[in-house]
Formats: C-alpha cells, sequence, structure tokens
C-alpha cells in the first residue's frame, strides 16, 4: 500500500521566514537565468533575512531547492491520485463535450497558485531533475491503475506507452507554464484532455487509425524471434 509523508507543521514566523527564501531563489534563478548562479548571500539578500536565518532552515541552496521540490510533489501526489480515478467513460463523456476530466482544473490551479515559485524551477534555467520528479511520481500514481483493463494483447507496449503519455502530458504543462499562462487552468485543462486522445493526422485531415491488437501481437513475435536468435 502506498504510504504518503506528512509534512510537519511550522509556525506561522516559519512558515513566512520559508516562503520569503522561496520566493527570493525564484527571482534569483530569473535574475541570473541559472540555478548553479544562484547564492545563499543573493537569495538571504532578496529575502530580506541575514546568512544566519537562511542557514537556521536550510543547509544550503540544493537543500531550498529539494524543500520546494519535496512539498510541491506532496500537493501533486494527492491530485494525481485523483484524477488517475477517473474512468475511460467518463472521460470520453467528457471529450464529446469539450469539458475537462474530471479534477484536472484542480490540478492546473494549484501549478497557477504555485506558479511564483515553481515556474522558475521548472524553467530552462531551473532544476532539469524536477520534471523527471514529476513524471515518476505520476508514473508511480498511476501505474496500477493504468494497467486496469489494458488489453492483454498490448501489455508488451504498455510501459512504453505509460512512459509517452506521461512525458507529454507532463510536456504540455511545462509548456504552459514556462510561457506566462495566458490560457486559463479551465481551457487548458479542456485541452490537455482533448490531446491524450488525438490520434496521428487528426491535426492534418488525415486522420490514421490503427489497429493496436494486431501490431502488439508483430511486435511480440519480432521480440520472440530475436531471442530466439540470441
Amino acid at each position: 500500500m502506498e504510504q504518503v509523508m506528512q509534512a510537519p507543521r511550522v509556525d506561522r514566523r516559519t512558515a513566512r521566514t520559508r516562503k520569503a527564501l522561496r520566493d527570493a531563489l525564484a527571482a534569483e534563478i530569473v535574475a541570473t537565468g541559472d540555478l548553479s548562479q544562484v547564492t545563499v548571500t543573493a537569495v538571504a539578500d532578496r529575502a530580506g533575512v541575514t546568512r544566519r536565518t537562511f542557514y537556521s532552515h536550510y543547509r544550503d541552496i540544493p537543500s531550498l531547492v529539494e524543500s520546494i521540490e519535496a512539498d510541491a510533489l506532496l500537493d501533486l501526489r494527492t491530485l494525481a491520485r485523483e484524477i488517475a480515478q477517473v474512468t475511460l467513460p467518463e472521460l470520453e463523456d467528457a471529450i464529446n463535450r469539450f469539458e475537462p476530466c474530471p479534477r484536472s482544473i484542480e490540478a492546473l490551479t494549484y501549478f497557477q497558485n504555485e506558479g511564483a515559485h515553481l515556474v522558475p524551477l521548472l524553467g530552462e534555467g531551473g532544476d532539469p531533475a524536477f520534471v523527471e520528479k514529476i513524471k515518476t511520481m505520476v508514473r508511480e500514481v498511476v501505474m496500477d491503475r493504468a494497467l486496469h483493463g489494458f488489453s492483454p494483447m498490448a501489455l508488451h507496449v504498455f510501459d512504453y506507452y505509460l512512459t509517452f503519455v506521461i512525458s507529454a502530458e507532463v510536456g504540455v504543462l511545462v509548456r504552459w507554464l514556462s510561457t506566462g499562462m495566458a490560457d486559463s487552468p479551465e481551457m487548458m485543462a479542456r485541452m490537455m484532455t482533448a490531446l491524450m486522445f488525438v490520434r496521428p493526422g487528426d491535426l492534418y485531415g488525415r486522420p490514421i487509425d490503427f489497429d493496436i491488437p494486431s501490431l502488439a501481437a508483430q511486435a511480440m513475435k519480432m521480440k520472440k524471434e530475436c531471442d530466439d536468435v540470441r
């Protein structure tokens, strides 16, 4: 059974200081264009605290980054778990009405609300590992749910399929964030829901239908032939 660690409670003064440091880190990433160039002195100065105060909360810049990402992943795990409970019939109904996947607006709103300190970390000058952490977390949350009802004939491609879907959705999310979130969470939720089921060629007027069980069977046959040769 999946266990979720609860973040320890902090007093208001500590919370205010940590928020100031997180906001200052984000501002420094934007100012320098490179997380690796951000210093404790610069973050402390921008936050209006002393270096001693900084070190009373975090060991160094990497530990500040780790704290921000850990808190975000904890929040996102809860949101991802809720979205993972949505059924295919619910998704189909949403797409037919150009409505968002249930509970996806809440996930995007979270990023909109927390964007001030998350977007710089997810951008080009931030922490490349953060995006991968999000992908890994989502995979852990949705793996069992995604396998439910998956065609036995297509199990050979399941891991690749799941990797493709997660990478695509997270990629669209980061693109939305990094380009200023011009579209509202409501509109993005609708588009991301629909994009999950766009077939190759749909956007070019040449839809291509795939016989997935047949393709999976061919892939399995080819793999067996390769294994036999080895």
